[in-house]
């Protein structure tokens, strides 16, 4: 019947039934019970049901060890559950040591509850089939069709104890060895929603700090912990992150996060000796121990996600500060003088989504989606000197008000700077410096609390056909560098006038600093 075709009971008025009939329907349901296994779960110990058959050492200091209570799959399909945790001691004579012992769990059945009819021995047999599990010894690499393996130790002769391994990643001899347990595959996560919430707050406060230290401080183990908390924050939207996975991916940010202990420790003693980072250090290490443990357990869990909110609290302070190598960056008369005032190039390439978010100050040159951009000139919005240089000026507008921010981009640095801001009317301002007939970026810092509007842009009088758009809003993290493209054609002398004219009711556009590339010369 495991091969099919499958045939159910049907019962009819005067069916004569038998007990092979009986015994078929019920074969009917394990045996579909068992196809459903093999086809929707991977074979293994089922995550989160009881202790997970996990195996430990009792810390007596004998051959002895204690199984978890639990549930498994084998590769048939067979329901594998233990009840209740079991003893087991490891006799050497049974085996040649040196030598690795299997330690499986693995289905049977027997017949029990046996009866026998006195007034006709010929009615007798077995009420039931009593399911259960055994825990053994093997010599033989498992076979998942037959036996899930639990553990695997290397036993050396002489040995007098088992252990826990030291190192689950790399266990010694006589040290129980988890590395080779294979999990059912399930579907949805069991953990609680108040844990899942934690860590998904846990993880927003952790990115926030790991993109400072890579954009700001240039720590580059930095930006590899940065990729692996963007990954788990996508895995948790899949809900497919559960206890049978979310030990190795934590783990997997913990040894990250320790890479960037050990470089800033190797390369930037002025952070390394400050307090906030000890901070940093000491709950990355507490974290590590944790998750290297794999008690699985909302508990653990819980802690977990505790030390890592702590490990970014306490790089808060470092975050908030305003940083000391912002520039204040005054008008330039040329590209020349543009170059030595705001730095020098930076490697590497960056995205129109980057621009966006990014906290640096703007370099000398840019590269953006693979193309090399040098700066032409630049505006400091309510600089005097700056605006009369290049015109600026507000008309027409229904309200107009000056304001000073100190406000954050989205990876928490905080900057302050002065701008403008106009509701209705335009704005205009003269760009110069320019090669003709190349394209001009404008990158504009605003306030980003209000979005979601349109602008006409003008070059010269004549109206651009794309629209200026600013979509969604953040009143959290306020800053941003919108940026706009105007093509090569618009671009007919060495200075241009821009005006920008709002189109959206109730909006206002506001002018902190603008920044002005084009392409890099060949």
């Amino acid at each position: 019947m495991a091969q099919g075709p499958y045939k159910r009971i049907n019962f009819f008025k005067g069916f004569l039934t038998t007990e092979q009939d009986w015994n078929d329907a019920e074969r009917y349901h394990v045996e579909k019970r068992k196809l459903h296994n093999r086809a929707f779960h991977a074979p293994g110990i089922v995550p989160g049901y009881a202790d997970e058959v996990r195996v430990s050492s009792r810390g007596r200091g004998d051959l002895s060890i204690e199984v978890g209570a639990g549930y498994a799959i084998d590769g048939q399909g067979n329901d594998i559950l233990l009840p209740e945790k079991q003893i087991k001691t490891i006799n050497p004579g049974d085996f040649k040591l040196p030598q690795t012992i299997y330690i499986v769990l693995r289905y049977a059945e027997d017949f029990a509850d046996f009866i026998a009819y006195k007034e006709n021995l010929d009615f007798q047999g077995h009420r039931r089939i009593e399911e259960s599990a055994k825990v053994e010894f093997s010599i033989v690499e498992p076979d998942i069709e037959h036996e899930v393996e639990l553990a695997r130790v290397f036993l050396e002769k002489g040995a007098k104890r088992v252990s826990d391994a030291r190192d689950p990643t790399n266990p010694a001899a006589n040290e129980i060895d988890l590395r080779y347990v294979r999990w059912a595959g399930v579907c949805g996560t069991k953990l609680p929603p108040g844990v899942m919430r934690k860590l998904e707050d846990a993880l927003g406060a952790q990115k926030k700090i790991l993109q400072h230290l890579a954009r700001v401080k240039k720590i580059l183990a930095a930006q590899d912990a940065l990729h692996a908390v963007i990954t788990l924050e996508m895995l948790l939207k899949t809900a497919y992150v559960d206890h049978s996975n979310i030990w190795d991916l934590l783990r997997t940010i913990a040894d990250l996060e320790w890479d960037v202990v050990d470089e800033v420790e190797g390369r930037l003693p002025d952070l390394s000796t400050q307090k906030e980072f000890g901070g940093f250090r000491k709950n990355v290490e507490f974290m590590l121990g944790l998750v290297r443990e794999r008690k699985r357990t909302d508990e653990q869990l819980d802690n977990v996600i505790t030390y890592q909110k702590k490990a970014s609290e306490s790089l808060d302070h470092l975050v908030d500060k305003v940083r000391p190598d912002v520039i204040e960056v005054k008008v330039m008369e040329g590209a020349a003088e543009a170059a030595a005032t705001v730095g020098p190039v930076i490697p590497g390439g960056i995205t129109y989504e980057e621009i966006k978010v990014r906290s640096e100050e703007f370099t000398a040159t840019l590269v953006v989606d693979g193309k090399e951009w040098r700066l032409v000139d630049m505006i400091d919005v309510l600089d005097k000197a700056s605006e009369e240089d290049h015109k600026f000026q507000i008309k027409g507008a229904k309200d107009t008000y000056r304001t000073r921010q100190k406000l954050r981009y989205p990876d928490g640095t905080l900057i302050e700077d002065a701008g403008i801001a106009h509701e209705g009317g335009s704005s205009e301002f003269v760009v110069k410096n320019l090669t003709p007939h190349q394209d001009l970026v404008i990158i504009r810092r605003m306030d980003y609390v209000h979005g979601d509007f349109q602008a006409e842009i003008h070059v010269n009088g004549e109206r651009l056909p794309r629209l200026l758009e600013c979509k969604g809003e953040d009143k959290r993290n306020r800053w941003r560098n919108w940026p706009y493209t105007i093509p090569a054609q618009y671009i007919n002398t060495n200075t241009i006038t821009v005006k920008q004219v709002m189109l959206t009711a109730d909006r206002d556009i506001n002018m902190f600093k603008f920044w002005f590339y084009q392409p890099q010369p060949r």
